[in-house]
């Protein structure tokens, strides 16, 4: 069992940054990989970024060049870091851990992009 827990959303405007960090209570070196979700209202829940055990990263097509996602092994964290923020990068984001065939979530916190 993992257990995530996100922090770190809220309001921004357009434009704007935000970090989200997600606490991890296993080691991230026990992990296969970590992704950021999201889910806007009436849409399904995408892919946003990923980071595997070996370092590798994958972002959607929408966030590419804006969004970062980076481990920090000694905390056990993972951020995503969002730049340039577009109202249509409103939703809740989800932490994501992938381990032995089982993907585990984090409650999800809210952002809205807005003026």
């Amino acid at each position: 069992q993992v257990q995530l827990v996100e922090s770190g959303g809220g309001l921004v405007q357009p434009g704007g940054s935000l970090r989200l960090s997600c606490a991890a209570s296993r080691s991230l070196y026990r992990l296969n990989s970590m992704a950021w979700y999201r889910q806007a209202p009436g849409k399904q829940r995408e892919l946003v970024a990923a980071v595997t055990s070996g370092g590798d990263t994958n972002y959607a097509d929408s966030v590419q060049g804006r969004f970062t996602i980076s481990r920090d092994f000694a905390k056990n964290t993972v951020a995503l870091q969002m730049t340039s923020l577009k109202p249509e990068d409103t939703a809740v984001y989800y932490c994501n851990a992938y381990s032995v065939g089982l993907h585990y979530w984090g409650q999800g916190t809210q952002v809205t992009v807005s003026s």
